[in-house]
């Protein structure tokens, strides 16, 4: 999608993305958009056994999001999740991988708590209610 529809469907995006984390909190990749950096992850890369290839291929893309400093990396799809997840374990986690659609959930206030594992510290709790503190 990145390459084929290009920078109108990542302006739609984007403007998603703002939307639910707020735009200062935002941080842009460079480059982005239609010229962003693939992942490595997808096209069934994932599960052809060529782990260490996929985690080469995967290194621009791991230092394009260490260049951000962002302790957070949204990905849109299973693939580049899991992709950019592992990419951040093999560095010792700089960075939380994230779903777009639990950020969206998260924004929403419907994010159960089974589904909170990639957050950090700083979001597991947001936005889950306790029962026992109606009491």
């Amino acid at each position: 999608m990145r390459k084929t529809l290009g920078d109108p469907v990542a302006e739609d995006l984007r403007y998603v993305v703002k939307a639910v984390v707020g735009e200062e909190n935002f941080i842009d990749m460079y480059p982005n958009r239609s010229n962003n950096f693939c992942c490595g992850g997808g096209g069934g890369y994932l599960q052809s056994g060529y782990t260490d290839q996929r985690r080469k291929y995967g290194e621009m893309k791991a230092n394009q999001i260490l260049a951000t400093g962002a302790d957070y990396c949204i990905t849109p799809c299973h693939n580049c999740h899991a992709q950019v997840h592992d990419l951040s374990e093999i560095r010792e986690h700089p960075w939380q991988t994230v779903h777009l659609w639990t950020m969206l959930c998260l924004s929403m206030g419907i994010l159960g708590p089974n589904e909170r594992v990639y957050l950090g510290d700083d979001l597991r709790e947001v936005d889950i209610f306790h029962p026992e503190s109606e009491m």
